[in-house]
């Protein structure tokens, strides 16, 4: 017998807290919390597979409930959240705390919140009769770039039965959202030469050259917004560049000797980041010629972070239409700016949509919380799931 929407909902609330103790900051380790989910499952019969990074330091893991055949559906969600550092918090982030409704810790909306309603449906999934199977698809490295989804998607994609939709859990208010923006991040790193800063014809500054690099960013990003279609159906409506981060000199007497700047682009479906900034490499590599010109020892190295692709609405998606179904959801067509693994399961082929408790607005941001009533949204969903699997 399936359990109730409110008992779901309280074995998913238990099961955050649990989830959400685990400091899984993208710059640290999951595996404490991918061992504690191996444990859990282990306790309901249900095989697990590590798809781990290259070192081993961090982990994917997969799961499948039901019978080995094709047509089933992949419940999919990251285990890393982002720092709390220097945030202003109320309460113990890496404690889940109710408050007015809420309940209140890193990654309870982005995104443990729906893992917990997954573990929650799975001791339900185990002992029913399913026609098609569920698969758990819990990733690492989200946060920084969906850096470790893509090995896991591979392995889905070539070494199980082939799943027919893909629900991606980030928060929607439990509604159905068909698209997203990709995410294209990059670090520049620009070498100088030291010199004090009255000899400039002694040495090159980092911060100098480097600046002339952001401008053209600058002017690129205005370009972008300024060229907008203004029927796109984002907000903002076309790609969106913005620098994040800039370190640079040691002192203001001294010509710098680095300066590392990060940036990321967002591309709606259809638009070439690579393509984009052509104009840019083309800059960097002319004045990485210049520096070397002036300090052998010096230039300027471009690397790529990430390259998420985006996420394009699919003409009666097979995936949205089951997503609202469960949802009750009859609402209009929705997309996201954000980027999330949606894309790269899209990419393999897949029928995707995204659909989690939690507001993105609360994402990121201290005092992140989930409201309880979206854990009761996400718990129905769920119910709804079991039962529309079962025979």
């Amino acid at each position: 017998m399936v359990a109730s929407s409110e008992a779901l909902s309280a074995r998913a609330i238990d099961i955050l807290a649990k989830l959400v103790a685990f400091d899984t900051t993208s710059r640290r380790s999951n595996l404490e919390l991918i061992q504690w989910v191996e444990r859990y499952l282990a306790e309901l019969n249900v095989p697990t597979r590590r798809v781990p990074n290259a070192e081993g330091t961090k982990s994917n893991l997969m799961a499948m409930i039901g019978p080995a055949v094709d047509g089933g559906v992949v419940l999919s969600g990251h285990t890393d959240v982002v720092p709390v550092d220097g945030q202003p918090w109320s309460s113990d982030p890496w404690v889940l705390t109710e408050r007015d409704g809420r309940l209140y810790g890193r990654g309870t909306c982005d995104m443990k919140g729906f893992l917990a309603l997954a573990l929650a449906a799975a001791p339900d999934l185990a002992q029913a009769n399913l026609r098609k199977p569920v698969h758990l698809a819990f990733s690492y490295d989200e946060e920084v770039g969906c850096l470790g989804a893509p090995d896991m998607i591979d392995v889905i994609a070539r070494e199980t039965p082939r799943p027919a939709l893909v629900v991606v859990g980030e928060p929607t208010d439990m509604v159905a959202v068909r698209a997203h923006k990709g995410i294209a991040s990059f670090k520049v790193t620009v070498t100088g030469r030291e010199a004090h800063s009255s000899l400039t014809h002694l040495g090159v500054s980092a911060n100098m050259a480097a600046i002339k690099l952001m401008a053209m960013l600058v002017a690129l990003s205005e370009k972008l917004e300024r060229e907008a279609d203004p029927d796109s159906p984002f907000t903002p409506k076309g790609a969106t560049l913005t620098i994040g981060q800039v370190n640079g000199g040691t002192a203001v007497n001294i010509l710098a000797r680095e300066c590392v700047f990060i940036f990321d682009l967002r591309t709606p479906a259809g638009m070439d980041p690579v393509a984009l900034l052509s104009d840019f490499f083309a800059m960097a590599s002319a004045l990485d010629a210049e520096i070397k010109a002036r300090a052998p020892e010096g230039g300027v190295k471009v690397e790529r972070r990430s390259l998420t692709p985006a996420f394009a609405p699919e003409e009666d998606g097979v995936a949205e239409t089951f997503a609202r179904k469960l949802a009750g959801d009859n609402g209009p067509a929705r997309v996201v700016p954000y980027a999330a693994e949606a894309g790269q399961f899209q990419g393999a082929g897949f029928s995707t949509v995204i659909c989690g408790p939690g507001s993105i607005d609360q994402a990121h941001q201290p005092d992140e919380y989930v409201e309880i009533s979206q854990m009761q949204r996400g718990a129905a969903f769920m119910r709804r799931l079991i039962e529309d699997l079962t025979t």
